[in-house]
C-alpha cells in the first residue's frame, strides 16, 4: 500500500519553512494581531502546540514498538515519551489563559478605550 503523502520528508521540511515564516511575521504584527495569531497557535484542538504535541505523542509510540523489536535504544522512545508529557502539560499550562488571549485578540488597536496599563511582571508557577 503506498503512503498517504508520497514525501513526508519533504512536508515536515515544508512545515518548518512555514513555522519560521509565522515566526518572523509574528515578531512584526500590531499587538492585537500578534495576539489573534498567538491564539491560534495554542489553540489545543487546531494550533501548532496541539499539532505538534500529536505529532511528537504519535513518534513516541512509533519509538516504543521500534524499541521493543530492538530497532531503536529505549531512551529514544523514553525522550520522545516525556517530550510528549511535557508539550501536554505545557498545553494545559497554557490553557487557562486561551480565552484572555482570544478576547484581547477581538480587540483592534482603534477600539481600545484607553490604553492597558503595563502590569508589574511576577513570576507565578502553580505545579
Amino acid at each position: 500500500m503506498p503512503h498517504p503523502t508520497p514525501h513526508p520528508v519533504r512536508l515536515a521540511d515544508e512545515i518548518t519553512r512555514r513555522l519560521g515564516q509565522l515566526t518572523d511575521h509574528l515578531a512584526r504584527l500590531p499587538p492585537h494581531e500578534a495576539t489573534h495569531v498567538i491564539a491560534r497557535v495554542l489553540d489545543p484542538d487546531a494550533g501548532v502546540l496541539g499539532g505538534v504535541t500529536g505529532l511528537v505523542t504519535t513518534s513516541s509510540r512509533f519509538a516504543k514498538v521500534q524499541a521493543e523489536r530492538g530497532a531503536l535504544p529505549a531512551e529514544v522512545w523514553l525522550a520522545l515519551g516525556r517530550a510528549a508529557n511535557e508539550l501536554d502539560a505545557m498545553g494545559g499550562d497554557l490553557d487557562e489563559h486561551r480565552e484572555t488571549l482570544r478576547r484581547v485578540s477581538r480587540q483592534t488597536a482603534t477600539s481600545m478605550s484607553k490604553p492597558p496599563s503595563p502590569a508589574p511582571l511576577v513570576a507565578r508557577r502553580r505545579r
